[in-house]
């Protein structure tokens, strides 16, 4: 017998919520929603109406959806009729809970495995996570999109699922006519004028000028809201490439050849002129305060716009034509 109920438990809610539409994508054509899917927040949702759409004959499909989400409280609610329901659950009707936690001690828990399943989402680390955008390009979208356009793509927008998913669509509409999203692609669309503000605003601090920096570095957040997000990763896709370089430089390797390896489409003249009022170790050093801001916003001690921009007015402050950044 196919699956009557489906729960889909998991913390992070756009992991979730993506789920849940990709099982309702699979369950129903998209001419069969209007008269065959009923969606509806657990808070909104009366048990009543739930069941009874359950187990109305469907019209124009061979089965009813209901989706719940959000449904912790609706189904603390009403456990004792969604017990006898999962005793009995309708022959043409799908339910869908979308839940933040699923307690195994329970009876619904017990019941669930001889009508459903439990489908558990735990959003990957940041490791993963390109690896993990690659697979939902794939399934989602039916693109291919490239490993180093993925670790762009979450280097620029950082771990939040519901923004990389929201990018990603806006990149597939980009490159509709091209088989494969690259990193040129996500570059173009998202990370340019981001990576060229941070770009702006780390040539202010290499310059010792904390005015233009700050003046900079608020233009960020007022122009894209987005952007508290984002900012750590603007500033760190520029300050690795900028490691890379000066590493290849401090090599002898040409800036063109250097250019070439690390895409560098534009402002190549100022981006080589940066790099060499720097050294490497004050590159780093960039970096390892960067990293420091990144955990204490992830971690709630601050807030990224106050980090980022005491960190800007310090490391500005700080240099000097003899120590720069």
């Amino acid at each position: 017998m196919a699956d009557r109920i489906y729960v889909i438990a998991g913390k992070d809610e756009s992991l979730v919520g993506a789920r849940a539409q990709e099982l309702v994508d699979g369950l129903l054509d998209p001419q069969q929603r209007m008269t065959a899917l009923l969606s509806v927040d657990g808070d909104e949702a009366v048990v009543s109406e739930v069941l009874d759409e359950l187990r109305t004959v469907p019209f124009l499909s061979d089965k009813r959806v209901v989706l719940v989400k959000k449904a912790d409280g609706f189904v603390s609610k009403h456990r004792e009729i969604l017990e006898r329901y999962f005793a009995k659950p309708a022959g043409t009707g799908v339910l869908v809970l979308t839940v933040g936690s699923w307690d195994a001690r329970t009876r619904l828990s017990k019941m669930l495995p001889k009508v459903g399943s439990l489908v558990t989402m735990e959003a990957p680390p940041k490791w993963k996570l390109p690896e993990h955008v690659v697979q939902y390009a794939a399934a989602k979208h039916k693109i291919k999109l490239n490993r180093d356009a993925a670790e762009m793509l979450v280097e620029l927008i950082g771990e939040e699922l519901a923004q990389l998913y929201n990018e990603l669509e806006k990149l597939v509409l980009y490159a509709r006519d091209e088989k494969v999203i690259r990193a040129d692609h996500v570059e173009s669309l998202i990370g340019r004028h981001r990576i060229y503000d941070a770009f702006e605003v780390i040539d202010a601090i290499i310059g010792g000028d904390a005015g233009r920096a700050v003046t900079r570095l608020r233009n960020m957040f007022e122009q894209d809201k987005s952007a508290e997000y984002s900012v750590v990763g603007a500033f760190a896709f520029h300050l690795r490439r900028m490691f890379q370089a000066r590493a290849l430089l401090d090599k002898r390797t040409s800036p063109v050849e250097i250019a070439r390896q690390l895409r560098i489409w534009y402002n190549k003249d100022r981006f080589f002129a940066q790099l060499q009022r720097t050294t490497l170790s004050q590159i780093a050093a960039f970096l390892e305060e960067l990293a420091a801001v990144d955990h204490a916003t992830k971690t709630g001690q601050t807030q990224a716009a106050v980090a980022i921009e005491q960190l800007v007015l310090k490391l500005a402050g700080s240099a000097t034509p003899s120590t720069k950044l």
